[in-house]
């Protein structure tokens, strides 16, 4: 009667065991197991939107706008995500170019077929330009903000390895997307 209960637990460590040791030590960095979440941390996040940095688009064929330096910022109360860049607008019609800074704030999206965690549907908070007033700082503050808006649509955050997202025989997938103050977790069902 002893031997039951024993072997239970036995059986128990002895699956969590097989179901943990295939998996790499970088799969399970940020994976929680007991929950089923997955959370990338801050740091990690920054790392990599950092490498997709300097991006640039033309404009009406009249401007360059470019983003370069990019921060990312967590608000956990709206559950989005924010990017403030150093933004360049370049044109031949200015006799130089004008810098300035631009904060974007976005909801996220995860897409399936290429495990990625998006930005989507980015929206210009904050835009400030150096050296321009009246009119035309308006006028290129309209410019800055719609394309830095297109230039981090679908941006991606974060690429998961089909190894990340399985653990032993189960490959998962993601549901609830949560921002935290120290990252962003997804839900793993």
């Amino acid at each position: 009667m002893h031997d039951r209960p024993v072997s239970r637990r036995l059986a128990v460590r002895m699956l969590c065991c097989a179901a943990l040791a295939p998996a790499s030590s970088a799969a399970l960095a940020g994976f929680n197991f007991f929950l089923s979440e997955y959370t990338a941390t801050r740091e990690e996040l920054q790392a990599q939107i950092a490498r997709q940095f300097p991006v640039t688009r033309r404009y009406a064929e009249l401007f360059t706008v470019g983003l370069r330096d990019p921060q990312l910022d967590l608000d956990t109360a709206a559950n989005r995500a924010a990017i403030t860049a150093a933004l360049s607008i370049a044109s031949p019609l200015l006799a130089t170019p004008v810098e300035g800074m631009v904060a974007v704030s976005s909801a996220l999206r995860y897409d399936a077929p290429t495990r990625t965690l998006l930005l989507d549907a980015p929206r210009a908070e904050r835009l400030q330009l150096e050296g321009v007033a009246g009119r035309d700082a308006e006028r290129l503050e309209r410019i800055g903000g719609v394309v830095a808006q297109e230039l981090l649509r679908d941006q991606p955050l974060r690429t998961f390895t089909a190894e990340e997202l399985t653990v032993g025989r189960k490959t998962y997938e993601i549901g609830d997307i949560t921002v935290q103050d120290d990252g962003i977790k997804v839900q793993l069902k």
